[in-house]
């Protein structure tokens, strides 16, 4: 699914593509979707930030029971606060989860915890995960190691107890944030890119493993650049590193765009969603369909991307038109 100027009115639509298949148009009223999501318990994880807590208030107004996930429990209850504020949900409506991704070893005991709040668990939100800004002659291969246990071994762990619970009941959504990153190749991003690959991979395979589930959907969202605090927390070219400037990221999509695109795909059981805006949706088309000229292409974009930031701007800013 492509999603790039579908109009912020009661209505959504917009042209799409399903699959690698042909174009269509999809709409969808904004009451569908609270019937679909109101009242389902729904599981975000990396929800103390971007766009995990933004999907937290916009799930939180439509109705959907919240458990929230992330690193930072004290982020997550104040995440819990807002939520509580801006919708009619309860205080035992929503259940702050620390989670960390990268601990395998607790990730059963977290899914019987949910479990044990709720009763059951309808979506899970895989969102957590952290990006990269670093070449690959300067970074230390520990960075890789830390990338891959984190956005797509820490994910597929989570999975696998959910899905069991998921498989129990017949029923059930597996929503993975992945990113256009999952769909193209980009400099300065070569671990992020292949953690986003292996999530394609991974759940495009699983998505064939369940045809005797027909109610299990697989949901994969790929957002181009979007407003987030994505940038602060990246790896560098090394662990101990933390990026020196983020740049400016007003010329990226709103974080809240970028949540009402998702619960939309997520309504629609959408299997692969690409939420952005040009030129980095016309990018995706050419790496599906005329990969040729996406090299040439990438390799033109790349290098500005490469000096942008060398130079301590942001590295997609010289490809996106600034928002008024």
């Amino acid at each position: 699914i492509t999603a790039e100027k579908l109009p912020k009115t009661g209505w959504e639509q917009g042209n799409s593509v399903v699959g690698g298949g042909s174009p269509f148009v999809f709409s969808s009223k904004r009451s569908e979707c609270e019937h679909e999501l109101r009242g389902k318990v729904v599981w975000v994880t990396g929800a103390s930030s971007g766009i995990g807590e933004e999907l937290s208030y916009q799930l939180a107004k439509l109705g959907a029971l919240l458990a929230i996930s992330a690193r930072r429990e004290d982020e997550l209850q104040r995440v819990k606060k807002k939520c509580l504020q801006i919708s009619s949900l309860s205080d035992n409506d929503i259940l702050v989860l620390r989670l960390d991704l990268t601990d395998r070893s607790s990730h059963e005991a977290a899914t019987n915890s949910v479990l044990k709040h709720f009763g059951k668990i309808d979506v899970l939100v895989n969102n957590g995960g952290r990006s990269q800004r670093s070449l690959f002659v300067d970074t230390n291969l520990d960075v890789y190691n830390a990338i891959i246990e984190l956005n797509y071994l820490g994910t597929i762990s989570l999975t696998k107890y959910v899905l069991n619970h998921m498989i129990q009941r017949k029923k059930g959504k597996i929503v993975t944030v992945s990113s256009v990153m999952g769909i193209m190749g980009a400099p300065l991003a070569t671990g992020y890119c292949a953690s986003k690959h292996a999530l394609q991979g991974f759940f495009n395979s699983l998505r064939t493993e369940l045809t005797d589930y027909p109610e299990i959907s697989i949901i994969q969202i790929c957002p181009g650049p979007v407003q987030s605090q994505i940038i602060q927390n990246v790896f560098t070219e090394n662990l101990a590193k933390s990026i020196e400037n983020s740049g400016d990221q007003s010329h990226k999509m709103p974080t809240d765009r970028c949540a009402r695109l998702t619960l939309v795909s997520v309504a629609n059981d959408v299997k692969e969603a690409w939420i952005s805006d040009h030129p980095y949706l016309a990018v995706c088309y050419l790496w599906q369909y005329a990969p040729t000229w996406a090299w040439w292409l990438m390799n033109r974009m790349g290098k500005r991307r490469i000096q942008n930031f060398k130079s301590g701007i942001d590295a997609d800013a010289s490809y996106s038109r600034k928002r008024k």
